[in-house]
């Protein structure tokens, strides 16, 4: 069944990835009136993570992002779609990197894990290893249908990045600095951890909610460098990123130090454009649920 859903899928997927701008972007808006206006698709979701992070704001404005959102996340779709064909010209004209000299000047001498939210367009995050020429790894999750985890996968793995699971990370970069081999591992740290597996608590636009931790433990284990990325939409299918370092040792940081400073610069990012941030994910679903003592 997995392999018979691809096989039907993939051929629209391709030529999709084939049409020109303004019949590319014409798709996208037909399916924005879909997705918005007949199917709903989480809408009440939307409203409810709006109303939670902006309560000085009014319902008309909240109802105005939440549009604004949906429109996007139907470009962002599209453009990761787009991945299939785009050549490397065509990446940097649509993502440009604004200060590499800051992730370059960091490299000479340590590794970078390499943390954003998801916002904007992450998907053409990996395209930054066009700028470096160290190793670039992606950390990603593993989708239920193997053949769209292979799809994926290879478009994550153009532009010279090499998508690892989450499992892989430690064990990847033991190895790599193991042989003195200096990389950057993109982490998109932002997700909302299972109570099961929550071990560590934060405050995220406002709220105190389950984090994940895990780019500050192999930092501070590790002594990785740890850098934000941030990236602004400029325009439609346009995007500039740039870096912000958080530390560049960490084995130098306190406890908690990292994850703080990461959930600030991802707040800040949301709070100058909010219509850009994923807010169909359940993000603060946890909050309230924090044991008495932690």
């Amino acid at each position: 069944m997995h392999l018979l859903v691809f096989i039907l899928i993939y051929p629209h997927l391709w030529v999709v990835s084939k049409l020109p701008r303004p019949l590319f972007y014409l798709l996208s808006d037909i399916f924005f009136v879909i997705l918005f206006y007949f199917f709903g698709y989480r809408k009440k979701v939307v409203l409810e993570n709006l109303v939670l992070c902006f309560p000085n704001k009014e319902l008309k404005e909240l109802h105005l992002i939440r549009r604004q959102f949906y429109r996007h996340l139907c470009d962002l779709f599209m453009e990761m779609v787009k991945t299939m064909n785009l050549s490397k010209g065509g990446v940097k004209e649509r993502y440009q990197v604004q200060n590499i000299h800051v992730l370059n000047e960091i490299l000479k001498t340590k590794s970078v894990l390499l943390v954003c939210s998801h916002y904007a367009n992450w998907e053409w995050n990996v395209s930054i290893n066009n700028y470096i020429s160290e190793k670039g790894y992606a950390v990603y999750q593993k989708i239920g249908n193997p053949y769209f985890d292979a799809w994926i996968k290879k478009l994550r793995s153009r532009w010279n990045t090499t998508p690892i699971t989450q499992a892989e990370t430690f064990r990847t970069i033991v190895q790599n600095e193991k042989n003195v081999v200096k990389a950057v591992y993109g982490m998109v740290a932002d997700q909302s951890p299972p109570m099961s597996k929550t071990k560590a608590w934060g405050s995220f636009m406002g709220v105190e909610v389950p984090v994940y931790n895990g780019a500050e433990v192999l930092a501070q284990k590790l002594d990785l460098a740890v850098v934000f990325l941030r990236v602004k939409k400029v325009k439609r299918g346009v995007f500039h990123a740039t870096f912000e370092p958080i530390t560049t040792s960490g084995a130098r940081t306190a406890p908690g130090e990292i994850t703080k400073e990461f959930l600030l610069k991802a707040e800040s990012q949301i709070k100058e454009e909010a219509a850009y941030y994923l807010w169909t994910h359940k993000r603060w679903k946890h909050r309230g649920k924090k044991p008495t003592g932690e």
